[in-house]
Formats: C-alpha cells, structure tokens, sequence
C-alpha cells in the first residue's frame, strides 16, 4: 500500500474538481480501488503502489492541460483517462522533460535551448552554477525558474535574489525616492520573472513574509544563506571582494546560481570584475558548475541575434 499527497499550485481547485465536483467524480469512477480524498488544494490518496503511481500521472497531465488552456472540459477529462495511462503517460512525461515550471495564465516555462536544459540539468547535480552569457539568452529567466521549482517542490524554504547595484554612469544618491524606490529599477528584471511565474497573490505574500527576498548585493554581508534558492544576477558588476563574500555566504543546504553578462561590466575601468576573477580560480573546484550561452540562446526579436553578431564582429577587428 501507498499513500500520496498532490498539491494544486496557482490555479482553482475548481478548475480540476469540476463543477460540483462533476471531473473528480470522473477520475474516482477511473480508480474505483483507491481511497481519494479532496479538500482545498490537497488530493489525498492511498491504495496499490501501480494505481497510486498511474493515478499521479493522470493527475499530473489534468494539471498540465489546465495549466496551459486556463480550463477542462469533462470530456478532455475522459479523453485522459481513457487514453492517458501506461505508455502514453509515460512518453508524456518524458516530452515534458524539458519544462522548469508551470507559470500563470496558461505559461509553460521550459528550457527553450540545449544551453538552458544544461542549466536545468546541472542545477540538479550541482549545489553551484555559473550561467554566463548576453543578453536576451535567458540566463535569469530560467533560474527564477529553477529557484520556483525548487520552491514549490519543497526542496528549500525561500527564495534570494540580489544584483549588484550598479549602473552605467549612475549612484544611487542621486535617485529619487526612499532606498526601495532607488533600488527597484535595478531589481526590476527579477520582478518580471516572478510576475509570470507566480499568482499575483502568492507572490505578495511570499514577499511579505520574506519566503522571496530581493535585495541589492550589499545587503548579503554578515549572512549565512541556508535552505534558500540564492540568485545573484548581473555578476559582472560585483567586484573581486563582493563576489567572494557573495560566494561564502553560502549554508550547508543551499543553492546558489550566478549569472552574468561579460560584455556588459558596468565597474569602473580601475576596478576588476570578480565574476572574472570567479572564472578563472573556480574552474575544476567540484560541485561547481559553468554553463556558457551564446547567441543561439537568444530568445528575444531576431534582431538581437543580428546585433550581437555584429558586436561581436566590431571587438574581433578592434
């Protein structure tokens, strides 16, 4: 015998019960043998180790299609039922391989590049990952992403995002407003991340619970970051000492993954990257990982790709 427990995140529970409970009475018809218990966001169930494992699977495919179509019909649940076990379930879960996390309204985030499967990868066998690369090739979209699966699955308790605060020919005096207000802006690309992964309701309370914490670089001194999800984004702009602190904030259950842009150093020209510096001593340390993406991961207009051709072009002739 086996007990489960599947916990519906971000939609309605009404959306996969039905009705007056019109679909769940469907999928209990399915597996007359095992005891179903719905309440909230939570389906309880016990029975045979085979029927407990096909009835997830099917669970989680209700919960696919509803995430992605934003509805059920209860004749796309029969269809799933009648036709969604053994074989066809699992190919199914083995072609959703490539997918990090369920978003809002109907978004499936997934790794979209070899590069960004490396990093969905590596992040499961590694406690460290540097993901480096231009912009528009994902490197921050798919760890909040990452850092979000990882949140919902129970493997940490909060999620940290940071950034240096730096910006080209900018000091934070000189911006209106108190110290949230000045430091947003810098953090923004963060917050648009979070806003398509998690409901709108979810995430206030996270932020003012501080399950998810988003704050500049200089704020991690002093700290030891343990169960969390730590991100700091836009590595290039830490210098040597800040990284280093950065990196030995690190606790015994933590994740820690590094994105950075080496193109884009915003330091003054006197002060060295530590991101660079990270690079090169880091290299061969093991649980330590380094990721590379390039312009075949950029996923914005195609005109980026053009650009940084481009760019690219103009420093190897200069």
């Amino acid at each position: 015998m086996a007990e489960k427990i599947i916990e519906i995140f971000d939609i309605d529970p009404i959306q996969i019960y039905g009705v007056n409970d019109s679909n769940l009475d469907l999928i209990k018809k399915r597996f007359p043998k095992l005891k179903i218990v719905a309440r909230g966001d939570k389906i309880r169930f016990t029975g045979e180790d085979e029927e407990v494992h096909q009835f997830e699977m099917i669970m989680n495919l209700l919960l696919e299609r509803v995430t992605k179509t934003g509805t059920i019909s209860e004749n796309m649940v029969e269809q799933i039922l009648t036709g969604g076990t053994s074989r066809q379930v699992s190919m199914s879960t083995e072609e959703g391989s490539d997918i990090i996390v369920f978003g809002n309204n109907g978004i499936v985030v997934k790794a979209r590049t070899p590069n960004q499967l490396r990093m969905k990868e590596s992040c499961i066998k590694n406690d460290m990952l540097f993901a480096i690369g231009p912009a528009g090739t994902g490197k921050t979209y798919t760890a909040v992403a990452l850092a979000v699966k990882a949140l919902r699955d129970k493997e940490i308790k909060k999620i940290i995002l940071c950034r240096p605060a730096v910006e080209a020919g900018e000091h934070l005096g000189f911006l209106p407003g108190d110290l949230k207000e000045k430091l947003d802006p810098y953090l923004q690309p963060l917050y648009d991340a979070l806003y398509d992964m998690v409901p709108p309701e979810k995430l206030k309370f996270y932020l003012e619970n501080h399950v998810i914490q988003i704050a500049p670089l200089a704020f991690m001194r002093g700290r030891t970051l343990d169960n969390a999800f730590v991100i700091l984004d836009e590595a290039q702009n830490a210098t040597e000492s800040q990284l280093k602190m950065f990196l030995t904030r690190m606790g015994a259950t933590a994740k820690f993954v590094i994105t950075g842009d080496l193109t884009q150093i915003d330091l003054p020209r006197t002060q060295p990257s530590g991101l660079l510096q990270a690079l090169r001593v880091l290299k061969g340390v093991e649980g330590i990982d380094f990721v590379y993406l390039d312009e075949g991961d950029v996923l914005r207009h195609k005109l980026v790709k053009k650009i940084l051709s481009v760019y690219d072009k103009e420093k190897l002739s200069s």
